[in-house]
């Protein structure tokens, strides 16, 4: 552990490149609850340190629906050190997304799964209104669905985030049709990764998701430059305890041998992502 975090030194500006906060000061949805364990900004300042990462991405949580007061509020606790993932309403104005932008909002969340707040049908025209701000669609869905709707995540206009290494729920390997759509996405040049949640959808299990690990060292050895690093603390679709992030960050490690391939995927690609770009005021 010692040696893991005296090698994170190294690494200035690493970023976990999502995460939730849960805050009772802010009303959820009526049909959804935030996770029984403590999961305020201030709860997460130990998990950060712990880590040696310098910067976050906040992502808002579906619990949320629309309202985004809980991430910015976040966000606005960091400082410059955070940028944050919205879920806008498509009704919303320009005017509201130019707010979120000076804000540090970065993009705009998709969750497809039943019960969510956003449909496919509002992603296109999303992503035309998002592209000016340089925001990216952030997209989660079970990975078997990306063969259904490769031709409109080609289509988008602006850059597309997938997170949790595909989060694909059948077994599958590098030759699954499913894979097979990411990694195509992949070549586009406008898709990027998440390195996390090895958990979901892995039939072989902790410590080491040797199954997930298969996808991961195809992307980690063909588009370094397209990955990024998260924890997705405080995992709240994980029940029971909670994964240790630390044994995360480890496995994370030795998945990736190269300090040059970490530097990209833990700075260089979320500073480009998140951090360069325009600074608007509203």
């Amino acid at each position: 552990m010692t040696a893991l975090v005296e090698q994170m030194k190294q690494f200035l500006g690493a970023c976990d490149c999502h995460m939730h906060v849960y805050d009772d000061r802010f009303t959820t949805m009526a049909d959804k609850h935030p996770p029984e364990r403590q999961a305020q900004a201030k709860d997460y300042q130990f998990i950060r340190e712990r880590l040696g990462l310098s910067r976050v991405v906040v992502v808002q949580s579906t619990a949320y629906g629309t309202d985004n007061r809980c991430t910015l509020d976040a966000m606005k606790q960091w400082g410059e050190r955070a940028r944050g993932v919205a879920c806008v309403d498509p009704q919303d104005s320009d005017e509201h997304l130019l707010q979120l932008h000076a804000a540090g909002m970065r993009a705009q969340r998709y969750v497809m799964f039943a019960g969510r707040p956003l449909s496919w049908d509002s992603m296109s025209l999303m992503a035309s209104r998002i592209k000016p701000l340089g925001w990216n669609i952030n997209l989660q869905l079970s990975g078997e669905a990306l063969v259904e709707k490769e031709s409109l995540l080609k289509t988008l206009a602006c850059d597309l985030v997938i997170d949790h290494i595909g989060r694909f729920t059948a077994p599958v390997n590098n030759d699954s049709p499913g894979v097979k759509v990411l990694h195509r996405l992949l070549d586009s040049g406008k898709c990027w990764v998440k390195l996390s949640a090895p958990y979901h959808g892995s039939k072989s299990g902790a410590p080491d998701y040797a199954d997930i690990g298969v996808l991961a060292h195809e992307l980690i050895k063909r588009w370094p430059e397209r990955l990024l690093f998260a924890t997705n603390w405080p995992h709240p679709s994980v029940k029971g305890s909670m994964p240790d992030d630390f044994e995360w960050l480890n496995l994370f490690w030795h998945w990736v041998q190269s300090s040059e391939t970490r530097q990209k995927i833990l700075v260089d690609n979320p500073q480009k992502l998140y951090f360069d770009g325009l600074s608007l005021t509203a």
